[in-house]
């Protein structure tokens, strides 16, 4: 589990690709200091678990589902992105819940300065609006970010200078793709509408009935 808040940006420094998978090796500074083998690493926004590494690098495997899922199969050398461990139940919860399991992939509209914020602009498809809100919370490339606007098939973030600074968002241009996930609150909610309660008003019977007691 994570926050999105994404501690530093690494870069790619290996490659290795298999017939249906592929192994990357990440370079990094911060999040070595206390790292484990085994560890939970949001890569991107995709939780990685950590197979090998030393004092500057961390080596993960990366299954077919992801790598069709997700951006990571985009990845080659000197790639950079965003690095978070899993967050701990004794510090502070900047962000908001991330899984590390992405929903899919969208692409950049546009990036349009306004005042002191940059508004970046999504293409996304009604399974993704879906599961949206004006001011709800969601995960591009793994960063925690709030919904700003929403339009008929895509939606927009408005983030200060600092946030795209310290994340790969400084280095990506219209039509470049980010990985999504979406707001799990929103996806329980739809899980549980899609079980019935279209056509059934939502009452505490109801909700008990199908275990929110």
């Amino acid at each position: 589990m994570f926050t999105g808040i994404i501690e530093e940006v690494g870069k790619v420094i290996n490659v290795t690709t298999g017939r249906e998978s592929a192994v990357l090796e990440i370079s990094g500074n911060i999040i070595f200091s206390d790292m484990k083998l085994g560890d939970s690493i949001s890569t991107n926004g995709v939780c990685l678990t950590v197979t090998s590494f030393t004092k500057s690098s961390f080596k993960a495997d990366v299954m077919h589902t992801t790598l069709k899922a997700s951006t990571l199969g985009e990845l080659s050398v000197g790639s950079l992105v965003n690095l978070e461990r899993a967050m701990q139940a004794n510090s502070r919860f900047g962000g908001h819940i991330v899984s590390g399991h992405v929903d899919g992939i969208s692409t950049i509209k546009s990036i349009t300065p306004i005042g002191n914020s940059l508004v970046y602009t999504f293409i996304a498809n009604m399974e993704f609006l879906k599961y949206m809100v004006p001011k709800g919370s969601i995960a591009i490339d793994g960063i925690s970010l709030t919904i700003s606007d929403i339009a008929e098939n895509s939606f927009s973030v408005s983030i200060i200078p600092h946030t795209a600074k310290e994340t790969v968002l400084a280095n990506k241009k219209p039509n470049d793709k980010v990985n999504i996930e979406l707001d799990i609150l929103g996806k329980y909610v739809g899980r549980l509408l899609s079980f019935g309660a279209k056509k059934e008003t939502i009452t505490q019977d109801f909700l008990e009935k199908h275990g929110y007691k």
